[in-house]
């Protein structure tokens, strides 16, 4: 039996979003040292505010993968800055763990209520 509510619906669409984000910081990363590469990522944190705010009725995927062009390049055009990277990676990390220890302690906890009222 899968119980859901709408906690759980949103921490299983932000999981998924991080992990949209993992792989946009990982190919940054792959990309390092291609000249003329400009680095990629997601707002993840207005997308997040989105669905915590976000009115009943049809969903909209808005995480869009931007092409920074704020960040300075160098002299090869490449933009990436491997420390900030995986600073990056470690943060989108702990958050995307913090959403499953959520879900899975709510899973439970509604187990539980359905046990205990048998």
């Amino acid at each position: 039996m899968e119980l859901r509510s709408e906690g759980s619906e949103l921490m299983s669409r932000m999981m998924s979003a991080a992990s949209q984000r993992a792989r946009v910081l990982s190919n940054n990363i792959a990309n390092q040292n291609t000249p003329g590469y400009l680095r990629r990522d997601m707002r993840f944190d207005e997308v997040f505010q989105a669905e915590v705010t976000r009115k009943p009725g049809p969903r909209q995927d808005p995480l869009e993968v931007e092409i920074d062009t704020v960040t300075p390049a160098r002299e090869d055009g490449n933009n990436v800055n491997l420390e900030r990277e995986l600073v990056a990676l470690r943060e989108n990390r702990l958050l995307y763990e913090t959403c499953a220890t959520i879900l899975s302690s709510h899973s439970e906890l509604m187990r539980a209520a359905i046990e205990s009222g048998r």
